[in-house]
């Protein structure tokens, strides 16, 4: 029986390859689409703040903080001292009170009066906050001022349920949120016309910060109104129309499409045996071989009876024996073609027959072989 040359095997494989992969035609380079520059920019200045206090939720089911916990018992005996009730933190004994921390995130511009969500946290050992309610809390900033104050019945998400020493719990009950639980009290509104606007990339690129200053210049029909300071800034000069109109300039800005151009990514996730790979991944020309060893231990019991029957001087022994066994896939090696398009690369390495799991190790060997023009990302 005659064998092909090892060339003849290669030329027949890299020829099948290529067909399966790019077919009869070439495929054509990939185009970002358009982006408003809403999606790709953030106003400098214009952000939330991040607001937090301490708090006691009461009306639990018994699944409070307990007497160890001795900061809810001074806030508790603090609270109704307030009140007008002296009474001494020893000789409190309740299971229904928890201590909590609060946090709330402010938005830009959020008038006296809004409302916002807030997020209830346990701070000491309670069991569950289900069905809490939190009294008045000031939330206040990083310099220390009250900007939102929070109260109302606390929403957990899952439940906990025991009786006769058996318990089911779904989800976290120590953590909860309260819709629309905090009313602002300090407005923050930032100053936009003190100065040149600023727009901040939230992705930092050359060629996106010099194309969108060419886009806001077209679109406002000025060559000077905006431009790229650096790769991750672009200043609006505060013209007398964005002057006078600066609500209806940074509308028509952030509608502004551009063609913007992402850095090729694959994104992979170790723990989920997620692969994403973006729209620009390119793949040059490699050989690859993978193959999965596996080894199972399986215990067997043995079990040894005396020979008599009915026997009073031996007794039953049941002993175990451990078959182990290893095994290594046979793959073989495939040469990888170069390729230009998403599509290609998944069909490449499919014809390896790995599965996502082992496209991470994969993935991770051809870029530490330098044939991967992307960056890799591992989460």
């Amino acid at each position: 029986m005659h064998t092909p040359r090892p060339s003849t095997v290669n030329r027949r494989l890299s020829t099948v390859m290529i067909a399966a992969l790019i077919g009869a035609t070439t495929p054509t380079p990939a185009h970002a689409a358009n982006v408003r520059v809403k999606e790709l920019v953030d106003i400098q200045g214009v952000r939330d703040n991040e607001l937090f206090g301490y708090g006691l939720v009461v009306g639990l089911s018994q699944t409070g903080d307990s007497q160890r916990v001795l900061f809810t018992l001074q806030s508790i005996a603090g609270m109704l001292g307030r009140l007008g009730t002296r009474i001494n933190p020893n000789d409190i004994r309740v299971r229904n009170v928890a201590a909590v921390m609060v946090t709330a995130r402010l938005p830009t511009f959020a008038r006296t009066g809004t409302k916002v969500d807030v997020t209830v946290g346990s701070l000491g050992d309670a069991r569950s906050l289900q069905g809490g309610i939190l009294l008045i809390t000031p939330l206040t900033g990083a310099d220390g001022k009250v900007y939102a104050v929070a109260q109302g019945p606390i929403q957990v998400g899952g439940f906990t349920a025991s009786a006769a020493g058996s318990a089911e719990t779904k989800n976290q009950t120590n953590s909860a949120r309260i819709p629309f639980g905090a009313i602002v009290e300090r407005a923050v509104i930032p100053n936009l016309t003190a100065g040149p606007l600023v727009l901040e990339l939230k992705r930092p690129d050359f060629t996106n910060a010099m194309r969108i200053a060419k886009a806001i210049n077209k679109a406002l029909g000025d060559e000077n109104a905006a431009k790229a300071i650096d790769p991750a800034a672009v200043e609006i000069a505060m013209s007398e129309k964005v002057k006078t109109d600066l609500i209806g300039s940074m509308s028509q800005i952030e509608a502004v499409e551009v063609d913007a151009d992402m850095r090729a990514m694959i994104v992979v996730s170790e723990r989920t045996g997620t692969v994403v790979a973006g729209d620009r991944v390119r793949i040059r020309p490699i050989a690859v071989a993978h193959g999965g060893l596996r080894v199972s231990i399986a215990q067997r019991p043995i079990i040894s009876q005396p020979t008599a029957a009915f026997s009073n001087a031996g007794r039953t022994v049941v002993a175990a024996q451990a078959d182990v066994r290893a095994g290594e896939e046979n793959h073989k090696m495939v040469a990888l073609p170069a390729t230009t398009t998403v599509d290609d690369l998944v069909k490449a390495l499919n014809l390896i027959g790995a599965s996502p799991r082992d496209l991470i190790s994969i993935i991770q060997a051809i870029k530490a072989a330098g044939a991967l023009d992307a960056d890799l990302e591992v989460i």
